[in-house]
């Protein structure tokens, strides 16, 4: 058949995707549809919550492509359907979300006073800071994409009998990467010399990435989702297309790659550890947030573990999403303390 001929058998639909969250989102669907053998192309919108499709479906009807290609996304938790789902905002998880928030408060100030965490009149975040905002990013709905990953790579190598190796080079190479390219992060900033302009400026940038993260795992208003940064495009489709090799170290090279997909939580950090100006501060920070994910990526590589796909899902990223926004407005208070735009509100 030529190549005119194989151009006339070309369709393009649209479907509605559920389960979309952040860039990262788009960055999956699409690679996973593209791999499809008759799908040629596949782009996403993360403000209109769909994908449009173009490839030689033959005779096959649009529901039926739609419920094909879903099998292919739902290990990450995403579903395709030709109309569009309406989803309902709860408010009522509300009620138990802002109670477990207040608690997370108190214990957060318990914490503060006695050092395990500075995150309030320092000026620094602490390892044990870093440690618990990689707790809550490893819970967030952006993470569930590094989930995905793992349980799509882990599913490959289950299937050769080897279980257990791919999970270690997997987290091995995710925390050795993050210390040492948070330390070259670290390393960039001693190179520049930030004065307390620009480290304010930076301290606002983080503050307000936290702040878009934190109403987008609410998952109330959604115009934040288009608000969110990302990696760029290009580097995050290198980082992702590793996981696509077949070699006995992929798992090694997928756990570095990790560094590079577009996490808000991460990439706030990375920004954080720009101000440190130092290898070894700047590879502990990253490395205290790799070592707050790891209990949960751990659950997810032995087990079915899922958040996303739980019944108390909504109440989960709701508190997630008051306790991210509360870490944020913390260090945006602190920011304009440590300039002298306004006296110390905390005296914790």
């Amino acid at each position: 058949m030529s190549t005119h001929d194989e151009n006339n058998l070309l369709k393009t639909y649209t479907f509605h995707v559920s389960g979309m969250h952040c860039n990262a989102c788009i960055l999956i669907t699409e690679s996973e549809l593209e791999e499809v053998p008759y799908v040629t192309k596949a782009k996403s919108s993360l403000k209109n919550h769909s994908v449009e499709i173009t490839g030689n479906f033959g005779s096959k009807e649009k529901t039926l492509i739609a419920e094909e290609l879903t099998q292919v996304l739902i290990k990450h938790g995403y579903s395709l359907s030709v109309e569009k789902q309406i989803k309902t905002k709860n408010w009522s998880d509300f009620k138990i979300a802002i109670p477990i928030t207040f608690g997370f408060a108190v214990l957060f100030v318990i914490l503060q006073k006695i050092g395990l965490v500075n995150l309030v009149g320092g000026g620094n975040v602490s390892y044990g800071t870093a440690f618990v905002i990689g707790i809550i990013a490893s819970l967030s709905t952006c993470m569930a994409v590094v989930g995905g990953l793992l349980l799509s790579m882990s599913a490959t190598f289950a299937k050769e009998g080897d279980k257990i190796k791919p999970q270690l080079l997997f987290h091995g190479g995710r925390i050795v990467s993050f210390f040492v390219l948070g330390g070259v992060i670290g390393a960039i900033g001693s190179a520049f010399t930030l004065n307390t302009e620009m480290t304010f400026m930076l301290s606002v940038i983080i503050g307000v990435v936290m702040l878009i993260l934190g109403v987008n795992l609410l998952d109330t208003f959604h115009f934040a989702k288009r608000l969110q940064p990302s990696m760029p495009k290009f580097l995050s489709k290198h980082a992702l297309g590793i996981s696509k090799f077949n070699h006995t170290l992929t798992p090694l090279f997928v756990g570095i790659a990790t560094f590079f997909l577009p996490c808000g939580f991460t990439q706030s950090m990375q920004l954080y550890t720009l101000t440190t100006g130092s290898f070894i501060e700047g590879g502990l920070t990253m490395l205290a947030f790799a070592v707050g994910t790891l209990p949960v990526l751990g659950l997810i590589s032995f087990s079915s573990f899922s958040i996303k796909n739980s019944s108390k899902a909504g109440v989960f990223f709701k508190t997630a999403g008051l306790i991210v926004i509360m870490f944020a407005l913390f260090n945006l208070i602190n920011s304009l303390v440590v300039i002298g735009l306004i006296p110390p509100i905390f005296s914790f």
